[in-house]
């Protein structure tokens, strides 16, 4: 069995010096691959760093998340990083209207530069979204219909939340969808009733460590070894093995991030 964590922030594990155990551990549960989530100028240089170091286990990720919308970066040496070949995909970017709707306009701008940027260099991209569906699809729509690589390889939507409707129209678009710790959690029964509504060619499992540890981790820091408790509901509502969907789960995210 093998299991691939789609979406990790390392910054906290290397700022406390637990990086290496935490690895360890991964590595005891199975989890062999790692995508390293950036998202800022600190984030971004980490993940191309961590690959660097880890090349055989993590996979690098940079990009200017919302957060950053209010801020001023450097364009170029983004773009000069996007082309490192160990830079797998575009992330973390997307909106957020939970927090920070005051900011939508300026989100909405940063979420285009980054997805023009993996147009340019035809890397997938990791998409964050949280109650601003309407915008992200209208934004998502552009990208794909401007995206020349191959027609599995746009991105994923992380950390999906939403209903089947949301599901639906990212599929048709062609992206993955990412099922994180949330889907354990005890208020989680709608979206328990997505997960068997995702093909199997489009289905990813992640983390988002260190946040949002799945039960029965909950209150502890997320790790991506923590990520088989993901699995293991995912395969209890598909009705698959747990064996059989680490394996799928693993060849989509290689499919995706390790071309």
């Amino acid at each position: 069995m093998m299991l691939f964590d789609s979406h990790v922030h390392f910054d906290r594990f290397v700022a406390e010096g637990s990086l290496s155990d935490m690895l360890e551990r991964a590595e005891a549960a199975k989890v062999f691959e790692m995508l390293a989530i950036g998202g800022s100028a600190e984030a971004n240089a980490l993940s191309i760093e961590l690959a660097k170091e880890y090349s055989d286990r993590i996979y690098g990720c940079v990009g200017f998340d919302r957060d950053e919308a209010l801020n001023a970066f450097d364009v170029e040496l983004f773009r000069a990083q996007l082309s490192d070949p160990l830079v797998r995909a575009v992330g973390e970017m997307g909106l957020d209207y939970f927090y920070s709707k005051e900011t939508a306009k300026e989100q909405m701008r940063l979420f285009k530069l980054n997805l023009e940027l993996a147009l340019e260099c035809q890397k997938p991209v990791v998409v964050h979204s949280r109650d601003a569906d309407e915008d992200t699809l209208g934004i998502l729509t552009d990208f794909a219909h401007a995206w020349k690589g191959p027609s599995d390889g746009l991105g994923v939507l992380h950390c999906f939340t939403r209903g089947k409707k949301m599901a639906r129209s990212l599929l048709d678009l062609g992206f993955m969808v990412s099922f994180s710790g949330i889907v354990t959690f005890a208020n989680a029964d709608p979206l328990r009733s997505v997960v068997s509504y995702v093909p199997d060619d489009r289905l990813l499992i992640e983390t988002d460590s260190p946040y949002l540890a799945p039960v029965p981790e909950r209150g502890k820091r997320n790790e991506p070894a923590f990520v088989f408790h993901v699995l293991k509901q995912l395969a209890e509502l598909r009705e698959s093995s747990v064996e059989s969907l680490a394996n799928l789960t693993t060849k989509n995210a290689r499919r995706l991030f390790a071309r």
